[in-house]
């Protein structure tokens, strides 16, 4: 009689639904965002070290350029106009080389469990760009509290800040997936930092994050028309110093952008591991 109570549990548990798929991927999400903030609570280092070069992007640059108005910049100080394009830099700067830590995971074995478990691979890699998001943001977040000790205008609305967090999100999502699509294609940490480190910079300056796009040449705008760095940054722009944008149209395209990063780095998750 037991044995067969038993059995009939056994049979119940194996007719229950899988859970649904987005389930699956919040799951995923909300454990490896755990992991990194898990990861910067045990060290810190690493975000005092990454906040030096946006701070003098801030004190150098654009101290320099407000002083020279040398760039239009619509009417408000230059290092307002700049500091958005700054913090989206220090998002994309720490999220374009997270595909370095995918090739470790492969080495040291982890990548080969993880993939063992009924976890679909894009499940996976979506909870791993939003977990380097989680960093990404730290890292914006620093950024945001020196411009504001600079004298930039902030906004007072929380709700602004609210929508900022989204945007970044989004964006830092995108860019950690093409990392990890790139790092699907080079298989091997040292060319994946050279390609990280030779696209970072013509992403950056082929957005409007340094100016406007107006004052670009036709080529370059047209670059700029596909990258979404400049969609980012047009609308942190927005919400954080009142410029006009729309951010519609930005949220579309990163959302679009986010989308399709999880979906290609997803079909060459296990690429890796052959």
């Amino acid at each position: 009689m037991c044995a067969q109570s038993v059995a009939q549990r056994a049979a119940s548990a194996d007719l229950r639904p899988a859970p649904a798929w987005w389930r699956v991927v919040l799951s995923r999400v909300v454990t490896f965002c755990w992991v990194e903030i898990a990861k910067i609570r045990h060290d810190r280092t690493e975000l005092y070290t990454r906040a030096i070069q946006p701070a003098l992007w801030l004190i150098i640059f654009g101290e320099t350029f407000t002083a020279i108005r040398a760039i239009p910049s619509g009417g408000r100080p230059y290092l307002d106009f700049m500091a958005p394009g700054v913090i989206a830099q220090s998002a994309l700067f720490v999220a374009i080389f997270y595909g370095i830590q995918i090739i470790w995971e492969r080495d040291a074995g982890i990548l080969t469990k993880l993939l063992s478990t009924p976890t679909p691979a894009s499940a996976l890699i979506a909870g791993k760009a939003f977990g380097a998001s989680i960093r990404s943001l730290l890292q914006a977040a620093v950024v945001v509290v020196l411009a504001a000790l600079l004298g930039v205008g902030m906004p007072l609305n929380p709700l602004d800040y609210l929508a900022a967090i989204v945007f970044i999100v989004l964006g830092a999502a995108f860019f950690s997936t093409l990392s990890l699509t790139i790092a699907g294609v080079v298989l091997n940490r040292d060319r994946l930092m050279g390609i990280g480190q030779a696209i970072t910079m013509p992403l950056f300056f082929a957005s409007n994050a340094l100016y406007p796009i107006s004052v670009m040449p036709g080529w370059l705008q047209v670059l700029s028309t596909i990258n979404p760095l400049r969609y980012e940054i047009d609308a942190l722009r927005g919400l954080l110093i009142g410029t006009p944008s729309n951010l519609p149209l930005d949220f579309a395209v990163l959302l679009v952008a986010c989308i399709a990063g999880i979906t290609t780095s997803s079909r060459l998750l296990r690429r890796l591991t052959q």
